[in-house]
């Protein structure tokens, strides 16, 4: 059985694929066919003459396009194609034999195929049970189908589902396969869509290293692949096979890092949020007035009787203040004020969660704990059991004041203010708010020399490295002795791994290179540390992170995955993948924009009218040019060479 970090991804979402090398789905682990949380075909076993044809190779032709080659016989003189074309719609694959002997060949192609029509939960936790598999039913000679629980599998094979073609030399059969769903629209009334329009980027790289080409290239072959939709509304799907749904922050820093290439995705995502904004007090979904959702999906996900999340969560303490920050970018970066003036009643409810709910002891903190007793233990990005731990390895007791979710809610306010005032309002209260956040952040956090990773329970100080204090740097929280402090401390071996950012310091005694939150190397997190780095003026230590995540990226064939290893270049000469990680996964592919606009220092002001490029004085490469921009509607390229950068509009 293959890991899933092994298998090739196959997407256009909601539809995804799942196959190891061969292009078979044996029905084992995490292979399948999935849409809308459901795999539909869990076996898909194409065999020739009763034998099931040796790989040669697999051709990624796109994020939703593979073909797959297979040798059929000893002498290599026949071979099988399989052209599988993922959708919007389905999945239609091409079997095609050729025979390149000398002689006439008769051949035998069966297909088989099952399903157990799982849920992603179910898959996730098959290990642990047996999948009942769902018995099929014919309608003619190349129609099969499935249904269980208002879900319908359709497959459609021509000729049918065995064939025995005669082939002169030269010669060649096809055979085609073509899958269809259709499912019940969910209760809570959100249902996970493809986008009516999708856009086709324009947006290119010129550079250098042409590594960081082609990792450009294939993120944003990846981006459009994950496009999902609410209505118009576009936004991204986090990541296939667990999380290929509208996450609150996961889309929004996705959408965020790529306002600069595509700016409407920003707009869907912030509207497609602002939807399903709280509105009242619910301990057993975290809701609370104002409030942004961590998740939405059409079911409950049922991970055991300790842990269930409902279909539409707002266990997160930071999608709130993420989604103003997007909604700040997004209007210095162009979105019409129109559109701004209408989630301006989002933003002022937003703020005020920040104020009446999201610190519930008074202290002045935002803190969490998670009331219901089956949801989120910690609702940061970390959000595993163990990401709060001391040095020593103990976990932090709850309820939980994480030092990055500070950061965030001190842009926040800052970014609101500047909002309302530029609508008409008053943005005092919360500059005075922020402020205020500022000097108890200032006497509470630091520890060590650095800020803590949290204050627990008890209010200590969580002393520990760990890559949150990276999220710090660009907010606006730390003055600038302490945002030198941070740049230090990044920039020593024991969290720069020469693969990206370790999320926790190899100086902790419970460090493990492929532990989820403490030790592997998270593409988003690493980008979203460089982006501080650059803001604050700390390039050469930016830069080296950069450089990491190209070599990284090299690894995995440029397209990043979730996340890996974080054992270091100077233990391996290519990071070790993480067994489970989701690849290809929106903020990883959206790291690639992020941190080449970052290295420019391209600061739009759209609003003022006003563009400042200010690349980095050590810029990793000598020539890099970024062309497909968009500012206010208006194209543009920014050429870096010989140590100037120039602006030119693109037509």
């Amino acid at each position: 059985m293959s890991q899933q970090h092994e298998l090739v991804t196959a997407l256009a979402a909601p539809w995804v694929v799942l196959s190891p090398r061969s292009g078979q789905l044996t029905g084992s682990g995490t292979e399948g066919v999935y849409a809308r949380d459901r795999r539909l075909l869990s076996r898909l076993v194409v065999t020739v003459d009763g034998v099931e044809p040796l790989p040669l190779q697999v051709d990624e032709q796109s994020a939703s396009t593979h073909v797959y080659v297979g040798k059929v016989d000893r002498d290599e003189t026949v071979l099988l194609y399989r052209r599988r074309e993922v959708s919007r719609d389905g999945m239609t694959e091409h079997l095609t034999l050729v025979n390149h002997s000398r002689e006439t060949l008769t051949c035998r192609l069966d297909v088989a195929l099952g399903t157990d029509l799982a849920s992603i939960v179910q898959v996730r936790n098959s290990s642990a049970v047996t999948l009942p598999t769902i018995e099929p039913q014919y309608d003619g000679l190349s129609r099969i189908y499935w249904e269980n629980e208002g879900t319908r599998v359709t497959a459609e094979l021509d000729p049918g589902t065995t064939a025995t073609p005669e082939l002169a030399p030269g010669e060649q059969f096809t055979m085609i396969i073509k899958v269809i769903a259709s499912s019940p629209r969910s209760v809570s009334g959100f249902d996970i869509d493809p986008p009516v329009n999708t856009i086709l980027y324009t947006a290119s790289v010129h550079c250098s290293d042409h590594r960081v080409e082609r990792w450009f290239a294939r993120s944003l072959d990846d981006v459009q692949a994950l496009q999902l939709a609410v209505g118009n509304d576009r936004y991204l799907g986090a990541g296939p096979p667990w999380y290929l749904t509208l996450f609150g922050r996961d889309s929004l820093i996705s959408a965020g890092m790529l306002i600069p290439v595509d700016p409407e995705l920003a707009a869907g995502t912030l509207r497609a949020l602002a939807a399903w904004q709280g509105t009242k007090v619910a301990i057993d979904t975290a809701e609370q007035p104002g409030k942004i959702p961590h998740e939405l999906r059409a079911e409950a996900s049922e991970h055991g009787t300790d842990f269930v999340l409902p279909p539409v969560y707002y266990g997160t303490h930071d999608a709130t203040q993420l989604w103003i920050i997007t909604l700040h970018k997004a209007w210095r970066w162009g979105m019409p004020s129109d559109q701004v003036s209408e989630l301006l009643p989002n933003l002022r409810r937003a703020l005020e969660w920040m104020r009446d709910y999201a610190d519930p002891d008074g202290d002045g903190f935002l803190e969490y704990i998670d009331e219901s007793g089956h949801g989120l233990a910690n609702q940061g990005w970390k959000d595993s059991d163990d990401s709060v731990q001391w040095p020593n390895g103990d976990i932090a007791t709850a309820p939980i004041a994480l030092c990055e979710v500070q950061g965030y809610a001190y842009a926040a306010a800052v970014c609101g203010a500047e909002l309302l005032e530029a609508f008409g309002e008053s943005g005092d209260e919360w500059r005075a708010w922020a402020a205020a956040l500022q000097e108890r952040f200032r006497s509470a956090f630091w520890v060590d020399g650095y800020p803590a990773i949290a204050l627990d329970g008890a209010k200590n100080a969580v002393a520990g490295r760990a890559s949150n204090m990276g999220h710090l740097l660009g907010t606006g929280l730390l003055d600038a002795d302490e945002e030198q402090r941070v740049a230090d401390i990044l920039g020593e071996d024991d969290l720069d791994s020469g693969f990206g950012l370790r999320t926790l310091s190899t100086t902790m005694s419970r460090f493990n290179p492929i532990g989820y939150h403490t030790g592997s190397i998270w593409p988003h997190d690493t980008a979203m540390t460089v982006q501080g780095l650059y803001a604050t003026g700390h390039d050469e230590v930016a830069s080296s992170y950069v450089a990491g995540l190209v070599r990284a990226a090299e690894s995995f064939d440029y397209r990043l995955p979730e996340l890996y290893g974080g054992r270091g270049l100077t233990a391996e000469t290519r990071p070790t993948p993480y067994p489970g990680s989701c690849r290809p996964q929106a903020w990883a592919a959206a790291s690639a924009v992020a941190v080449l606009v970052a290295a420019l220092g391209i600061e739009p002001d759209a609003p003022s009218g006003t563009l400042t490029i200010n690349p980095a004085p050590s810029l990793p490469w000598p020539e890099l040019t970024l062309s497909g921009l968009t500012v206010a509607g208006q194209s543009l390229c920014v050429e870096w060479r010989d140590g100037k950068a120039t602006v030119i509009r693109e037509q």
